[in-house]
């Protein structure tokens, strides 16, 4: 396998029960690289991330992390994959009676065996690094959604995972907190050299950070563009796809 691919998705089909969502999908994620994944409300975004990082069976196919294959992999070895990739689930899903630290805390507490000096320690540098270094004894009722979102990436960042799966990181933010969150997925990608895999419809924040793009839709259940997004918006030769990102209507919508 290549050593410059992170992740490999091969023939991978979504279903529940008889319903199939994705159908024979295959598409490669680089190391280093911020992709996203991308489609109108309904094309199966959120449901790709999670057979990605091992919450869903895929129906058929299979999806390789680091070289190794999630969908087959058992015990320790199918615990050590999962090991390597942190996830910022959509709405940050912090625990509100625990403070920034102590919910940053957790994954260590529960993967290490590390002193609890240390863990405080490595907790507040990871909040640190995402501009939280002033609210570690803070509950997340107490800060700004954009707050939360921050917390939410520095605990998917407690354990040093190579890459980091973050599903709608801008929903729900005001245009200056949602690019301040863009800077700060830069930095990181580009200082700590992680792999980022995406899940947004956020045309602004998909400019501003994206390597490279698959955009899903949910009429031909599967990937209908590839590429960089000036370069999609530009030429693609497929007219949706022209029209979604230059926020266009189709002709017959008044």
């Amino acid at each position: 396998m290549d050593t410059d691919v992170i992740i490999r998705v091969e023939h991978m089909t979504a279903a529940y029960e008889d319903v199939v969502l994705l159908d024979d999908i295959s598409f490669e994620v680089q190391r280093g690289e911020i992709f996203v994944i991308l489609g109108g409300s309904g094309c199966g975004k959120s449901t790709l991330m999670k057979h990605m990082i091992g919450l869903y069976q895929p129906a058929a196919g299979s999806v390789w992390i680091h070289g190794r294959d999630i969908t087959t992999a058992e015990g320790s070895e199918r615990q050590k994959i999962l090991s390597g990739l942190g996830v910022m689930y959509q709405g940050g899903a912090l625990f509100g009676s625990f403070t920034l630290l102590e919910n940053v805390r957790l994954p260590l507490e529960e993967f290490t065996e590390l002193p609890r000096d240390a863990l405080d320690g490595i907790a507040a540098m990871k909040l640190k690094l995402v501009g939280l270094g002033a609210a570690l004894h803070q509950v997340p009722a107490e800060i700004s959604g954009g707050m939360q979102k921050r917390a939410a990436i520095a605990r998917a960042m407690a354990l040093d995972p190579p890459v980091l799966f973050l599903d709608e990181p801008s929903a729900g933010l005001d245009p200056i907190t949602s690019a301040e969150l863009d800077r700060l997925i830069l930095r990181l990608a580009r200082y700590l050299g992680i792999t980022f895999v995406i899940v947004s419809h956020e045309l602004s924040s998909i400019d501003a950070i994206a390597d490279r793009v698959i955009m899903l839709d949910p009429r031909v259940k599967g990937i209908v563009a590839t590429g960089k997004p000036a370069a999609l918006r530009a030429s693609s030769e497929n007219p949706w796809v022209r029209q979604f990102f230059n926020r266009q209507p189709p002709p017959d919508v008044v």
